[in-house]
């Protein structure tokens, strides 16, 4: 199907949030929106939905979808 590997860049965000949970347990993440927006991000999610190949709870494919 392709590469599905994680970008560098993907892992990075991945890794930071990962530690600033850690270090801090009580800390809200108030603003995630412009971090899972980014077009790296949104990419790599797609790559991985796509390459499942299940409909959504929708009934939709990506078939669907790219048309």
């Amino acid at each position: 199907m392709g590469n599905l590997s994680t970008p560098t860049s993907v892992q990075k965000l991945q890794t930071a949030l990962h530690a600033k949970a850690k270090a801090e347990a009580g800390y809200r993440f108030y603003a995630l929106y412009d971090k899972i927006s980014r077009e790296d991000v949104l990419a790599h999610a797609y790559a991985q939905c796509r390459s499942n190949g299940a409909p959504g709870v929708d009934g939709r494919d990506f078939a669907d979808l790219e048309a």
